[in-house]
């Protein structure tokens, strides 16, 4: 059996399935006394992802999907028990709250690691292909939709309904994503899975008698087991303890608004009958109100609205719940802020309001007809972005380096962009016998990134204060560029590529 001679002891694999650049870091030293002599030695891997969401779990899938970086040992640690995940299941007509729109390009890169054609349940992922945004205040409106000549999802991510339509975005439930990502996971193999453990703490290592882990952070879970790590990813979400360890701040503000979600039942599949769906928004001085299609005639909310506008929402009925979502996509500003001072009896206002209201039916969503039991919830939205996303022997990915508005949808792609181009980084650095925790290695990586991530944040957190404004010169001002934006084909075109993520990389030109 191969292993590595140390005084004292005799390390067999998996230490020798370790990298080479980490190998070298494990030569022994000339003897001396050590204090810590009979502490417990950690398990050592190449890599070590704090965080089994989509960011982190995607990373790993596609490290072992890989044939150039398969070889390196690797580790998740996962404070939720993951049994719970790999079994998650519900009926064909029930959905999840919790969903994300994935663009075309992050699908394809999930194909790519094998997760999105055969794990995630594609009969729970709905493409939509057109997009409807207007302004609340002035009705300017521009309208997203591709023509048939231009499709080009190539059957490898394609929407499968047969419409010929290039699709915009799918939308899936993020324990879809989660679980099929798990099942990729598992049928790889070579990942080393700590669930239900908590980190209790992270440190740089300490010269032992045999081994020196100065260099190597080193994860304490609770219960005393220790993973040392070659390089330590953060996927931990916007509290992570990983960026707190590497001593990176993390910059920006609160909205002090709430993001209310719910899962929507429709009169109908959509105007377009499953052929062709619709994505809805409507920005309101309050903040913008989406209705993002599911399989079915379901559909899931997001609605950006004030703390105390959402803590409303949560205390209604089921059926003055869904009155004052259909009012949202049908009343002025004004009628929607005096319903949202009634503590009941919304269903009835609005009965009496759409008497005197005129809209077009056919370019708001369908009417809601219920809201699924228990899928009224609501979080605080903020805007952060730490000052850099690596450091010697870390990398940060996801809600760890981000977190946007989710006005466009986007946080979810943000993260997978970040895990594709880090996978890309490492296998590049394991081909070149490259270290793959130095920051020099992952220096392209924080390039790239930060940047991309960077513009796209400052675009989100612009559009949600430019349509925060409920009167004055701006509103006139900015419904003017809506409409222009709608009327100059190129110019849609533009922004559809970038909501479609087959745009311009920000990162590689900036």
């Amino acid at each position: 059996m191969d292993g590595i001679v140390l005084p004292g002891r005799y390390l067999r694999s998996p230490l020798s399935n370790l990298c080479r650049s980490c190998s070298r870091r494990l030569l022994p030293r000339q003897s001396r006394s050590y204090s810590n002599a009979g502490a417990q030695a950690p398990d050592i891997y190449d890599v070590v992802c704090v965080g089994g969401g989509p960011a982190g779990l995607s990373l790993l899938t596609a490290l072992r999907a890989n044939p150039t970086t398969a070889s390196l040992r690797v580790a998740l640690v996962e404070a939720q028990d993951l049994r719970k995940v790999r079994a998650w299941t519900m009926p064909p007509n029930r959905f999840s709250n919790r969903c994300s729109s994935l663009t075309p390009t992050s699908a394809r890169f999930l194909d790519r690691v094998g997760a999105w054609g055969r794990h995630v349940r594609r009969d729970r992922v709905q493409p939509y292909h057109e997009m409807q945004v207007w302004d609340g205040v002035s009705d300017a409106r521009i309208e997203f939709e591709w023509g048939a000549a231009n499709n080009d999802d190539g059957g490898t991510a394609g929407s499968g309904n047969g419409n010929g339509g290039r699709t915009i975005a799918y939308m899936t439930e993020n324990l879809n994503l989660t679980s099929g990502l798990l099942g990729r996971l598992d049928e790889l193999g070579g990942v080393a899975v700590f669930d239900g453990a908590r980190v209790e703490g992270i440190t740089l290592g300490e010269e032992t008698e045999d081994l020196d882990f100065t260099e190597w952070p080193i994860v304490h879970l609770v219960g005393g087991k220790q993973l040392a790590a070659w390089l330590l990813v953060g996927a931990d979400g916007a509290n992570s303890p990983v960026r707190t360890f590497a001593g990176i701040e993390s910059r920006g503000w609160d909205y002090e608004r709430h993001g209310v979600v719910a899962t929507l039942e429709l009169e109908g599949e959509g105007w377009g009958g499953d052929a062709t769906k619709t994505a809805y928004q409507r920005f309101l001085p309050t903040g913008p109100v989406a209705m993002l299609p599911l399989p079915g005639n379901c559909s899931t909310l997001v609605w950006s609205t004030t703390p105390s506008n959402a803590a409303l929402l949560k205390s209604l009925s089921p059926q003055d719940f869904v009155a004052l979502v259909n009012a949202a996509f049908r009343l002025s500003p004004v009628d929607l802020a005096f319903m949202h001072t009634l503590s009941a009896g919304q269903e009835d206002e609005l009965a009496w309001r759409l008497q005197h209201t005129r809209f077009d039916r056919r370019a708001i969503p369908q009417t809601v007809t219920g809201v699924q039991e228990g899928s009224v919830a609501s979080f605080p939205l903020r805007m952060r972005h730490a000052d850099t996303y690596i450091g010697e022997r870390v990398a940060l990915v996801g809600d760890a380096a981000h977190t946007i508005h989710p006005l466009a949808g986007q946080g979810l792609n943000q993260g997978q962009g970040d895990v594709e181009c880090l996978a890309r980084t490492l296998e590049y650095a394991v081909d070149h016998g490259q270290d793959i925790g130095a920051r020099a290695t992952l220096e392209p990586y924080a390039a790239e990134r930060y940047a991309a991530n960077h513009v796209l944040l400052g675009v989100c957190d612009k559009l949600h204060k430019i349509y925060s404004v409920g009167s004055g010169p701006l509103v006139p001002l900015r419904s003017l560029g809506l409409s222009a934006v709608n009327a100059m084909g190129p110019l849609k075109g533009f922004f559809m590529d970038q909501a479609a993520g087959n745009g311009i990389k920000f990162g590689k030109w900036l």
